[in-house]
């Protein structure tokens, strides 16, 4: 009989069905352990619920938490298919810490060459954010924006202690907004970036569990 613990497992958190179907088709071929890709729906308080209760399973009780899909980034420069490692999350009710930032930026660097990794904290909205509320995000030292990943993270360290991060795709843009010819290009772009993720967040999963020294 073996005497090898259980792996923790991974919960993948996103809110879009068009984000969930990216993850779908990525390659789960290196995962290292139980990995669930959970569909939260739309906005803080759907993510919310959603993930407290999926974490009150005792089947995935222990697990790390990850929060992905598209986000709006803040900074001049960015572009769709940019990725997002969050060092933090915020909302107006707390600020959740990331773990091994580092790591992911490094991992997603080796599995998508070529693209731009930006880091720095990712705060949460509950409304899709435009014009002028972006530079208002921006000069709180925030690089991009959501509704899911700061409640998703919020509720993953409220239900136990446990690693946490957030990786976003960024689709929308200063120069680049949703409005504009475009969005379809950029959103394709986006896709195939999320797509092609879960390599590096199998990665991280299987270091952040391991045995503190």
């Amino acid at each position: 009989m073996s005497t090898q613990p259980v792996p923790a497992p991974l919960l993948i958190a996103c809110a879009l069905g068009i984000e969930h179907l990216a993850l779908r088709m990525g390659d789960r071929s290196g995962a290292g352990g139980p990995v669930t890709v959970l569909r939260t729906g739309m906005g803080p308080k759907a993510a919310e619920r959603s993930v407290t209760r999926v974490l009150a399973d005792p089947v995935l009780g222990g697990a790390a938490v990850l929060a992905t899909g598209f986000c709006a980034g803040l900074a001049p420069g960015m572009h769709p298919g940019d990725l997002v490692v969050a060092e933090e999350t915020r909302d107006p009710r707390g600020t959740v810490p990331c773990v091994g930032t580092e790591l992911l930026v490094k991992e997603l660097v080796r599995t998508l060459p070529g693209r731009t990794v930006h880091t720095g904290p990712l705060t949460g909205s509950d409304h899709v954010v435009r014009g002028h509320e972006r530079a208002d995000l921006l000069a709180t030292g925030a690089i991009a924006v959501d509704m899911e990943s700061a409640a998703t993270l919020l509720s993953a360290v409220r239900a136990d202690g446990r690693p946490v991060a957030a990786v976003r795709v960024v689709v929308d843009a200063p120069e680049h907004e949703l409005v504009r010819i475009g969005t379809v290009r950029g959103g394709i772009s986006a896709f195939r970036v999320l797509r092609s993720v879960l390599p590096a967040f199998f990665e991280w999963h299987r270091n952040v569990l391991l045995p503190r020294r």
